[in-house]
């Protein structure tokens, strides 16, 4: 029981140790990348990849993965770009709800025909990539009138921190207080910690995945939000586009685990903060270039395994 309760502590602190660790160890070498430049283009740069992250973890959660997640915030984007100048805040709610349902559709065909959620979203993946591509018509979408309904979400700073940041936190303490106190959370964190049992106590499983993977594409949705708010336009391969493997690191850096049953959602605000950090660190502590990716890959391994939980019985997929 001790030892269990001292690995539980070090799955609470982990985390933010290691972003606090890495800012440290930079504002050592390298003090000038921790002014309040610095901390805007970190916090900018982390934003989507924590709406992606902390809905990645909420399936995670559940013993699922999600790799349309970043997909959908792409074609979100898209949508946004096409839809605001002509229908204005109904263009955003309009996104905002379509991406909820692709969401939702993704877990409602896991829930009621058995295909492993990584092939089925690997599929989803792929056609909505085609879907990016040929509504933008492989082009670069412009937001043209009603820009400021948008960008005002990245003009408009708090602390140095651009609000697209700060909206990612509030979805996270969002997500932290409905697994925490409500029954429904409490339900996916059952389902993924022993979804046999779960289906014998009478949880509603099916439609818990339905409402998970749902919250993934709302997330998904408003990560393309923050991308269009940051850039001013959208297009299947530019700003946003390699959010899917950032979104699963942070999720697993900030301690979710990847057997399902155990996520912090506020800790994975610390791990898309490191995750969006670590680029800038190598390049702080005077690494070149061409060692730049051996060094982030290597970085991540580490800290993934620093800030997993083991404990006795549970089985690391």
């Amino acid at each position: 029981m001790k030892a269990f309760r001292q690995f539980a502590a070090w799955h609470t602190i982990a985390p933010p140790l290691v972003f606090f660790a890495m800012l440290l160890v930079v504002g050592i070498f390298n003090p000038n990348y921790l002014g309040p430049f610095g901390i805007s283009i970190v916090a900018a740069t982390a934003a989507p990849i924590l709406l992606v992250a902390v809905g990645q973890a909420m399936v995670l959660n559940i013993g699922s993965i999600d790799l349309s997640n970043a997909a959908i915030s792409m074609l979100g984007a898209i949508l946004l770009a096409l839809w605001v100048p002509q229908l204005g805040v109904a263009g955003i709610l309009g996104v905002l709800v379509l991406m909820t349902l692709v969401g939702a559709l993704n877990g409602f065909v896991l829930a009621h025909t058995q295909v492993p959620s990584f092939a089925l979203t690997l599929g989803t993946l792929g056609i909505l990539q085609t879907a990016a591509l040929v509504i933008s018509d492989s082009q670069t979408i412009y937001l043209t009138q009603n820009r400021e309904l948008v960008t005002a979400f990245y003009n408009t700073s708090l602390a140095f921190v651009p609000l697209t940041f700060w909206i990612g936190v509030l979805v996270a303490v969002a997500y932290w207080v409905l697994l925490r106190f409500t029954v429904v959370g409490q339900n996916m964190t059952a389902v993924g910690k022993n979804e046999s049992g779960a289906i014998l106590s009478a949880v509603p499983h099916r439609r818990i995945k339905t409402i998970t993977f749902a919250v993934s594409g709302f997330t998904g949705a408003v990560a393309g939000l923050c991308i269009v708010a940051q850039g001013g336009s959208a297009s299947a391969s530019g700003l946003g586009s390699n959010l899917l493997l950032p979104g699963i690191a942070a999720a697993l850096v900030g301690g979710t685990s990847i057997s399902g049953g155990l996520t912090n959602p506020l800790n994975v605000i610390f791990g898309a903060l490191t995750v969006a950090f670590v680029p800038i660190a190598i390049q702080a502590l005077g690494f070149s270039a061409q060692a730049q990716s051996l060094v982030y890959g290597i970085f991540i391994i580490l800290v993934v395994a620093l800030t997993t939980t083991r404990t006795r019985g549970l089985v690391i997929k």
